[in-house]
């Protein structure tokens, strides 16, 4: 009786397929049912990858650690310029409803007391 591993061997090749579709892909969790492999095991592929590109070119290294560094910038330009246009509207209509119940901003003449 021979007894079959539980783990699969997969090829170079389609490692290095499943990790560039990774790359270009926005469903994860598609692509790894559709390649039939988890999640953990394709990240882990994919860390594998870098680890061998920045041992083979360390100047693409620094380029890929930018590129991410300025995603990341971007990213949060994005939500601060996102929560300075709430604010700004927040503040106009604030203003707005100030204005409209002020009136003319005088204060209201009452009757004399003692008259």
């Amino acid at each position: 009786m021979s007894q079959r591993s539980k783990y699969r061997k997969f090829t170079a090749a389609y490692r290095e397929l499943a990790v560039r579709r990774l790359l270009e892909t926005d469903n994860v969790s598609e692509l790894c049912r559709e390649m039939g492999i988890s999640r953990q095991l394709l990240y882990q592929w994919r860390e594998k990858r870098e680890r061998e590109q920045q041992k083979l070119d360390p100047a693409q290294a620094g380029q890929r650690q930018l590129r991410e560094r300025v995603r990341q910038l971007e990213q949060a330009l994005g939500e601060k310029t996102l929560q300075l246009d709430f604010l700004r509207g927040a503040c106009e209509k604030v203003e707005a409803l100030r204005r409209s119940s002020s009136g003319s901003g005088a204060t209201a003449s009452t009757p004399k007391s003692g008259n």
